[in-house]
């Protein structure tokens, strides 16, 4: 320690000032006094002191006769909390700073309030809700507010000792918050508890029934309760429970049962609870359908309807109804009816019971048919070579048909309930004499009808060749067994339709486009109809030529030949053709790179389309002459004073050149005089490297780009050029 201080004096008077400030902070913060300790939540106390200068921060304590519990706040007031409930706690505070902590306050005493009840509530009736709690430690009283939870209307404040309260006289249906605290002996409220209530719904009244006897439901309807959030409408017999639940007014209940009594009923909900309705409807529905239900007819023309009783049933209504739409009906409080009747009819009966809920179900329809007639009017109606339909107007009492055709040595016959039958299995062109009888099972056949005669229409024909002739005309022949028939062929493609038509054997087809493909077909018709079609037969038409070929010069051994694409065509063949060779390319594009074509010759180009079955199409022929072929041996030479010559070596053939220097100083061109090889530019800048390019130039004016280039360098001597330096040979672009 004496070692330290003989340091820190051996240094400025700076660092003894400092070690005095440090000494000084050392000294712990003052005691603080608590002004005031109050509780107003049960688990917490707050504590109010003055400020200690110096202190950072406070350690309050809470101390019970079981625990003591600390807090270290920043400031007053400052709160301790986690306490119990209606507790008497010794309330110190110290002050903390960076030197350390004061001693401990004057305590005092401080007591938390009373915990808060917890609540059950119920709504026991519409306008009531039931309060109840468990009893608070330490508490000799409650309050108990209630109100509208949208705060309109007043507030109901009740006091008391028991634990339990009931508010009465409130509104049906409605949303009420309740709140509720505990005091002490002293009168100190403690927490207080908060809950939401509603008040169960009103009982529904003016209860409306509608009843539908045709689809026996129910329509139920009521006036809306206040505060329901649904409805459930019940219908109960002695038999069954129906129901229907709906947030509206309204409601229909569905499958009732005939002859049935039911109560109905309508239960309000929400989430307090329900309330039924104080009485309950009484509903009648409609008496079901009679039963066991006889027919006689004794004498005949008399018939007899005879049914048993139903429960509910008033009185009974019994329809009799003739196939021509004719009917009678009978009322009677008995359970039998009388009718006239005539032969060759079908009467249907039906029998209904009635009360003041309206008609019964339709029950059962019973049908009672006397002797048939023979139909009338009967028209065959040709459906094909090989079928015939036969309809006809219904006879009265025909329960079934039988239809007879015959051609004087087979018979062909088709049974059928309905007036209309299909003769299967005929013979084309033949002649058949056809019967149809009525039958039923009281009076058998009737064999005393008529018959009528019909053909069959025609065979169908058989194509046995397609055939082309060289002016493009598809030729078409078949056979066919017909006695006496017009045939028309038809070919059937994308491109449209073409017929033809003949009494024989064969026919013409003409103008068929070219690159299509077509179904041919043949028909037989006579004043008795038409035949099927005879099996298809495929046709092709060779493929169309390109409207327009194009040939361009690529290099000078490589031309380019393009076309526009040929209808029906998938592949082309192309070729050239001089006295020097042939080039040749089959291709499935529509154009083609040939090669190994010689320069300055005349060529003949041809073209052939290919169909994908292999017919192909000659698309004649056109000239076309390759380009000239470029110069040889193409070299510089320096003019006096300023200029260039630019000479080469004229290729086969008469051609005109063009020739092109290019540089970075500009481009300099030049055209020789008609049969020169050689051209001059007489003003051209020195001191630098050129490209050069002798290009011959085609009838049409256009100059060729494919020929290669030579690079030269072009120095300077004194005022004037000096030498020509050949530096290489560039490829042509």
């Amino acid at each position: 320690m004496a070692g330290g201080q003989v340091k820190c004096l051996s240094v400025i008077g700076f660092s003894l000032i400092c070690l005095k400030m440090v000494a000084a902070t050392k000294t712990a913060p003052k005691i603080p006094t608590i002004d005031q300790a109050y509780s107003k939540i049960s688990n917490s106390i707050t504590v109010e002191w003055a400020t200690v200068p110096g202190a950072t921060s406070y350690l309050l304590t809470a101390r019970d006769r079981n625990a003591v519990i600390e807090t270290v706040v920043a400031s007053s007031p400052g709160t301790v909390t986690g306490l119990k409930a209606a507790t008497l706690y010794q309330i110190t505070i110290r002050s903390i700073s960076p030197a350390g902590r004061s001693q401990a306050s004057p305590p005092k005493q401080a007591k938390t309030v009373l915990a808060a009840p917890i609540l059950q509530v119920s709504s026991p009736s519409p306008d009531s809700i039931l309060v109840q709690w468990e009893t608070v430690y330490m508490a000799t009283g409650f309050s108990v507010s209630i109100m509208r939870a949208n705060g309109l209307g007043r507030i109901w404040k009740e006091n008391t000792t028991n634990t339990s309260l009931t508010f009465t006289s409130l509104d049906a249906g409605t949303l009420y918050t309740i709140k509720a605290y505990a005091w002490n002996a002293s009168g100190t409220p403690g927490d207080d508890s908060t809950c939401n209530q509603r008040t169960g719904p009103r009982a529904p009244a003016n209860i409306q029934v509608s009843f539908d006897s045709g689809s026996l439901k129910a329509y139920v309807s009521w006036a809306p309760t206040e505060g329901a959030f649904n409805y459930t409408v019940m219908a109960l017999s002695d038999s069954s429970r129906l129901s229907c639940s709906t947030t509206f007014s309204s409601c229909t209940i569905s499958s009732l049962q005939c002859g049935t009594e039911y109560l109905i009923s309508v239960l309000a909900t929400n989430d307090a609870g329900s309330s039924r309705s104080i009485s309950a409807v009484t509903l009648r529905t409609v008496a079901c359908a009679p039963g066991r239900v006889t027919i006689q007819e004794d004498p005949p023309g008399h018939l007899s309807v005879v049914w048993s009783s139903v429960h509910l049933g008033d009185y009974y209504v019994a329809f009799v109804k003739n196939d021509d739409g004719l009917e009678v009906h009978c009322n009677t409080s008995l359970t039998q009816c009388n009718f006239l009747s005539e032969c060759g009819f079908t009467y249907f009966i039906s029998v209904f019971a009635y009360n003041k809920a309206g008609q019964s179900p339709l029950g059962d329809v019973f049908n009672y048919t006397t002797a048939p007639c023979c139909p009338g009017d009967i028209n065959p109606v040709l459906v094909s070579s090989d079928r015939v339909e036969i309809v006809w107007s219904p006879v009265r009492g025909a329960e079934l048909y039988e239809t007879k055709a015959v051609d004087g040595f087979s018979v062909v016959e088709c049974n059928d309930t309905v007036p209309a039958c299909t003769l299967s299995a005929l013979e084309c062109d033949t002649k058949y004499n056809i019967t149809v009888y009525s039958f039923s099972e009281v009076r058998g056949s009737n064999t005393s009808c008529t018959s009528r005669f019909i053909t069959t229409a025609p065979c169908s024909p058989e194509i046995k060749n397609v055939s082309k002739d060289a002016f493009s005309m598809i030729n078409v022949y078949w056979r066919s067994t017909n006695v006496e028939a017009t045939y028309t062929v038809t070919a059937q493609g994308e491109k449209g339709l073409h017929q033809c038509s003949s009494t024989g054997e064969s026919c013409t087809l003409w103008g068929l486009p070219c690159g299509s493909v077509f179904s041919v077909t043949a028909v037989a018709e006579t004043p008795a109809g038409r035949s099927l079609p005879s099996y298809s037969v495929p046709l092709e038409t060779v493929p169309c030529c390109p409207a327009s070929l194009t040939v361009t010069q690529v290099t000078q051994s490589v031309i380019n030949v393009s076309w526009t694409v040929g209808t029906g065509a998938q592949t082309y063949v192309t070729a050239l053709e001089s006295h020097t060779g042939q080039s040749k390319c089959h291709t499935h594009q529509n154009h083609c790179l040939l090669g190994c074509i010689t320069c300055g010759i005349n060529y003949t180009v041809a073209l052939k389309a290919i169909s994908a079955t292999g017919l192909t199409a000659d698309c004649g022929y056109q000239s076309y002459s390759s380009s000239s072929c470029c110069p040889l041996g193409v070299k510089l030479y320096r003019l006096v004073p300023n200029g260039i010559r630019i000479h080469w070596q004229a290729s086969r053939g008469s051609a005109n050149y063009s020739t092109d220097l290019y540089g970075s100083k500009g481009i300099f061109t030049c055209a020789p005089s008609a049969g020169l090889s050689f051209c001059d530019i007489t003003e051209i800048p020195c001191g630098d490297v050129y490209t050069v390019m002798v290009s011959p130039v085609a009838e049409t004016g256009l100059k060729l780009t494919f020929c290669p280039k030579k690079i030269y360098s072009v120095t300077c001597s004194g005022s004037t050029l000096g030498m020509v330096i050949y530096r290489g040979k560039r490829n042509a672009v």
